[in-house]
């Protein structure tokens, strides 16, 4: 292979190779510090949710309820696994950032061309480029053929950069990626054309991919405001009914004498009260919610992220392949007079002709048969129902002159069948085109208003020019051709046609949409305007930002919509300083340089389709399809979760207030024991798949996208908090004292008194189950999940009462058809006056979605 003629010397010598690796070490990432299995193991043993769990499966084993106790501890497995699973993603990500590293380099050693292993690299070292590579380290260019570089995963920039050779004595380092800085190569971008030569200046964790990972690499995820909420709920709850239950145990013991039975209260008092159901209910919410997400193509790697989605209040999307399609069209065609063809948005609104025609043809022309630059298959593409996207019959190319530093421009001289002319095409930057054309001091300004016109669209312009010449007689550069200019060429990556109206979406739900990306400020505007994004307040810029300190970014944040030409750091800068403004951030990327803000973020969230190994494995979620609309959708699918999970939390409360009171009876009485431990966990039974399964279905309330975020700290129970939840509970507790009550004074036997109270109790049950159904009626559709669990909450009150063996081992009666009917309507009078409770005493939804502070 032939290199450009600017050699880099002969590169280093194998005893100074030697010397500079033990020097600057391996040119590879630092390896994940990762923590023992076991010292993780052990801050999930010592957190207050799972003590809780081992502490009621060990209640059930005292009891004999094996099968419960074996459930309970497969929870307890579930809970260890899913943590260190999850501590294993974490390191996943170093990994996958350590994986790009290329590991074969070509370089220099010696004046002869060598391929070592990438690890062997070292600062002084020359490394050869050329198409298709993976460049392994940072440098500045010593030498460059048509060298474009593919840096999207370092900057985020969607287009290939031209890269030039450094003018004058390489410095010793690189100038920080973006900013269209044609000298410097970084590690882990592609080069998708041409060859180079680079000296190399940092390695491993020098390098620009070294310092991302470094970042990654220091970044602790807090727990969410959810995961404190129920830590707090579990430990001060457990503490007290532990302390409680105890209390009775030995008031029982020593005024009746009767230890097993002071026991017994004791613990059925503790089984009611404490809320083993909350970590369970917390896991299948997660779980069912990662199914229902999974069908908008969002996958979940973190499950508490679906909860905190609801609570969103920053969306930071990056522009390229979010909000546009991550293909460049051809969407303006203009004359040398101004004449536009294509003014609608998108691609070009009809076929172009005549003159028009003739400019397309000419770019195409003027572009590689298979081109590799993304703007030079758009112009193809927008040949193609043309028919002149591929070269005329017998034309044969004679000539190209590739972009040099000093003409920014393509041109290709066609040799055309039978003739002696040549015709030659070219198409570059229009300062470049204008410059061959020799424009007139008119024909250039009305050409640079033109251009100012697309420009502030958002858009790439090239020039286009034509020229006949003899074949024989063409020059050894361009500049010795006289041009006739043709007109300009404007390409965009439009914005998906669905994305203005998931921004509408966003706003109506109280979600700032900030766009994010590394493209130029003009560019980042004009697809803001067409997306819908609100950028009134105009756009911050990468230099901008680096000027800022903290305070003053964290103020400029508090408006800005668009942010252009940001760098790796800075991306994380934007995440810390809205998080300090008390935003809830969701964070979307796709590259190496936004792993470190999607670790950042509240909700990480990755492109499944475009998106890199380490952005994934950065993240909390991935969308498969890189669609906006599917992020907004999740979004929705988050405030559901939150919301219904208040739901069962509520009725977890009121639930266990009437259990807790049949068991204190006994102590505040002296009557005998109501309810047994084994009617508990035949309750238990109920309750479960009530809470766990029926609210998880309930639909998403119609209005749920039109309501501000929730709070970052909301209440488990709503914005009301768990006052109302009592209220019901302690309304379903008279109604079963009453119940008792009756019972006792028809003289009826103990077994009748508790069948009359325990029927009454699962009639409790049901109704508090059908009374949020007819509380929440703006619900979209119906839930056949809690008509499912109020069926069964029956039918398993009827096989009790109906099979001697369990009546007997329940220590119940069989009720007569007057005393069933009597509790029927006492159970219908519980619905309705709960219906009502819920009605008077909050909006529709006010339960479980709250207005953000």
């Amino acid at each position: 292979m032939s290199w450009p003629d600017k050699s880099g010397g002969a590169g280093l010598s194998h005893a100074e190779a030697r010397a500079l690796l033990a020097t600057h070490g391996p040119n590879e990432l630092e390896a994940t510090r990762a923590r023992p299995w076991w010292r993780t193991a052990l801050e999930v043993a010592r957190e207050p949710m799972f003590l809780l769990l081992v502490g009621c499966a060990a209640l059930y084993f005292l009891l004999g309820e094996w099968r419960e106790a074996t459930a309970l501890s497969m929870s307890v497995l579930v809970v260890m696994g899913i943590t260190l699973v999850q501590e294993r993603r974490t390191e996943r990500a170093l990994d996958a950032l350590r994986d790009l590293a290329s590991p074969r380099a070509l370089v220099l050693r010696g004046n002869t061309q060598q391929s070592i292993d990438a690890r062997e690299l070292v600062p002084g070292d020359v490394i050869l480029l050329s198409e298709g590579d993976r460049v392994p380290a940072d440098g500045v260019l010593i030498a460059s053929g048509n060298l474009m570089l593919d840096e999207s995963l370092i900057t985020g920039e969607s287009l290939p950069i031209a890269k030039q050779a450094f003018p004058g004595v390489p410095p010793p380092g690189t100038a920080p990626p973006g900013g269209g800085t044609p000298y410097f190569v970084y590690a882990g971008s592609l080069a998708v054309q041409g060859r180079g030569r680079a000296l190399v200046t940092a390695t491993g964790a020098r390098s620009e991919i070294g310092l991302i990972g470094s970042a990654l690499n220091t970044i602790v995820r807090e727990r969410t405001p959810l995961q404190d909420a129920t830590q707090r709920l579990v430990r001060r709850v457990a503490f007290g009914v532990l302390g409680m239950a105890l209390a009775m145990a030995l008031v029982l013991g020593f005024t009746r004498g009767n230890w097993v039975d002071a026991a017994l209260s004791a613990v059925a008092w503790a089984m009611a009260l404490l809320p083993e159901e909350f970590p369970v209910v917390l896991t299948i919410f997660m779980a069912l919610g990662a199914w229902r997400i999974s069908r908008q193509r969002v996958l979940t790697r973190r499950m508490p992220a679906l909860e905190t989605l609801g609570a969103a209040t920053v969306l930071c999307v990056d522009k390229t392949g979010t909000l546009t399609e991550n293909s460049m069209q051809v969407v303006r065609l203009c004359m040398p007079d101004g004449r536009l063809h294509g003014a609608g948005a998108g691609t070009l609104d009809h076929a172009p002709d005549g003159d028009f025609r003739e400019l397309l043809r000419v770019a195409a022309l003027a572009s590689p048969l298979e081109p590799v630059d993304p703007m030079e298959k758009a112009i193809q593409a927008a040949c193609q129902p043309l028919g002149c996207a591929t070269r005329p019959a017998g034309w044969t190319l004679l000539r190209e002159y590739p972009l040099t530093p000093q003409l920014l421009a393509v041109t290709n001289a066609w040799r055309l069948p039978d003739a002696p002319q040549a015709f030659v095409a070219v198409k570059g930057a229009p300062e470049a085109i204008a410059r061959l054309c020799r424009l007139t001091p008119a024909q250039a300004a009305r050409n640079d208003a033109s251009i100012n016109l697309l420009a502030r669209q958002g858009l790439r312009v090239l020039g286009v020019a034509r020229a006949s010449v003899a074949a024989e007689a063409l020059p050894g550069t361009p500049d010795g051709i006289s041009f006739e200019f043709l007109g300009l060429l404007a390409l965009a990556d439009p914005v998906r046609p669905e994305v203005p109206e998931a921004i509408r979406r966003c706003a109506l739900a109280g979600i700032r949409v900030v766009m994010v990306t590394g493209d130029f400020a003009g560019t980042a505007l004009s697809i803001a305007r067409e997306a819908g994004i609100d950028a009134q307040d105009g756009c911050l810029t990468g230099a901008q930002i680096a000027q800022m300190d903290d305070t003053s970014l964290c103020e400029r944040l508090r408006g800005t919509r668009v942010i252009a030409r940001a760098v790796p750091a800075q991306k994380l800068r934007i995440v810390r300083a809205l998080q300090r403004n008390g935003e809830v951030v969701a964070m979307t990327g796709d590259g190496v340089n936004d792993a470190p803000a999607l670790r950042a973020a509240d909700i990480g969230i990755a492109m499944g389709g475009r998106g890199t190994d380490v952005a994934r494995e950065a993240a909390d979620l991935i969308v498969t399809d890189d669609r906006f609309t599917s992020i907004v959708e999740a979004i929705a699918v988050g405030r559901r979760i939150f919301a219904n999970l208040t739901q069962a939390c509520g009725y977890l409360v009121s639930i266990h207030i009437p259990i807790a009171g049949l068991c204190l009876l006994p102590v505040l009485s002296g009557a005998p024991l109501v309810l047994l431990p084994i009617h508990i966990a035949l309750l238990e039974l109920m309750i479960d798949p009530a809470c766990s399964v029926a609210f998880e279905a309930e639909p998403s309330e119609h209005d749920a996208m039109r309501r501000p975020p929730r709070r970052q700290r909301a209440s488990l129970f709503g914005d009301a908090g768990v006052g109302p939840a009592v209220g019901r509970g302690l309304l379903i507790l008279a109604s079963v004292l009453l119940a008792y009550a009756w019972a006792r004074f028809e003289g009826a036997g103990m077994a009748l008194v508790r069948t009359a109270t325990f029927g009454m109790l699962i009639f409790g049950n049901v109704a508090l189950l059908l009374s949020h159904r007819a509380a929440t009626r703006q619900a979209a559709g119906y839930n056949l999940a809690t008509w499912g669990a109020a069926a069964m909450a029956l039918a398993l009150l009827a096989l009790v009462l109906a099979w001697p063996a369990a009546r007997d081992l329940f220590r119940l009666a069989l009720p007569s058809l007057n005393q069933c009917l009597a509790g029927l309507a006492l159970g219908v009078a519980t619905w309705a006056a709960l219906a009502l409770l819920l009605r008077l005493g909050t909006r529709p939804g006010a339960l479980h979605v709250v207005t953000r502070a």
